[in-house]
């Protein structure tokens, strides 16, 4: 679907497909190592927000339903009063990606879960703070996870946090 997409394909090297036990895992990253965000902010970078809008159609073509997650690295969000921390900012990523799919086409039910994971799943692993990190990935649910999620409350992104984090 991406190569069939002639916007999409200009972004295939930027967009990296993994099969995970959830289904799908969709994650964004720019061919300049560039952040999808802005240093401590839920401002999306132009790019990233085209690749969204993108996506959402091709998305919305497929009969599963999305987990939208919100990452950021692992440097401390500078102190507030209010107490703002990674986990508030991980999750307004994850709608700000929301909304840009939506504006794309995507959808509204087609969202079973928005997430935010603050700095506890890295794409780069070995460099938490690496701006990389600041990113979305999407997991286009297979039917098991979905059925998990919508009768059992399981969490889809669990055993992605296992497979980071071994015990």
């Amino acid at each position: 679907m991406l190569d069939a997409n002639a916007k999409l394909s200009e972004y295939k090297d930027q967009i990296k497909l993994e099969s995970t036990p959830e289904g799908l895992k969709i994650q964004i990253v720019d061919a300049q190592n560039r952040p999808m965000f802005k240093l401590a902010s839920s401002g999306i970078e132009s790019y990233a927000q085209a690749i969204l809008r993108e996506l959402a159609p091709v998305i919305n073509e497929l009969p599963n339903k999305v987990s939208i997650n919100g990452h950021t690295d692992a440097l401390p969000f500078p102190s507030n009063r209010t107490g703002y921390s990674n986990w508030e900012l991980s999750s307004d990523r994850a709608n700000v990606a929301r909304r840009e799919l939506n504006q794309g086409g995507l959808s509204d039910d087609k969202v079973l879960r928005v997430v935010g994971l603050a700095s506890s799943i890295p794409y780069k692993t070995e460099n938490p703070n690496d701006p990389m990190n600041r990113r979305i990935s999407i997991v286009v649910m297979n039917k098991k996870t979905e059925n998990q999620v919508l009768h059992d409350g399981a969490d889809p992104t669990a055993s992605e946090a296992r497979r980071a984090c071994p015990a």
